[in-house]
């Protein structure tokens, strides 16, 4: 699907809004209708352009707030259930064990065993493409646009 620039710079916008976990309770109808397309065409360019649904996109990024939320270790599994949006602990338990793998308490168990220093996370933490770059010896880059 090849889209012009404005309508990519709608979609990368769109996308912007729905990463906004904390603030924003947009609906998908409110962020396309922002965006100036409508619902049902936004729904398709959206997930043509970065491989999901606007509401998978949404839910990864709840999730992944709620990762670090749990791995900080200030809140208990409630607390984060809603303040990365949900509205039902059940539904939020269920999304994070299904595509994380664990439970949400069973997470925070794992992960605070693997924190040594409050505020830093360990390397296990860290996404692996940056682990692998911080690892390489200095020599392995010709210059720092390599990097």
């Amino acid at each position: 699907m090849l889209l012009g620039h404005v309508a990519l710079r709608n979609l990368c916008r769109a996308r912007d809004l729905l990463s906004e976990v904390r603030e924003s309770r947009l609906s998908i109808e409110d962020v396309a209708r922002q965006v100036a397309i409508s619902p049902y065409h936004f729904i398709r360019q959206f997930e043509a352009v970065f491989g999901v649904t606007p509401h998978q996109y949404r839910i990864r990024r709840r999730l992944d707030l709620a990762k670090q939320l749990l791995a900080a270790g200030n809140h208990s599994v409630t607390d984060v259930c809603m303040e990365v949006g949900f509205s039902s602990l059940g539904s939020f338990s269920a999304q994070f064990a299904q595509r994380i793998g664990v439970p949400p308490s069973a997470y925070q168990r794992r992960v605070r065993a693997l924190v040594q220093v409050p505020g830093r996370l360990p390397w296990e933490l860290v996404p692996g493409c940056l682990t692998l770059m911080g690892r390489l010896p200095p020599g392995a880059f010709r210059s720092f646009r390599e990097a």
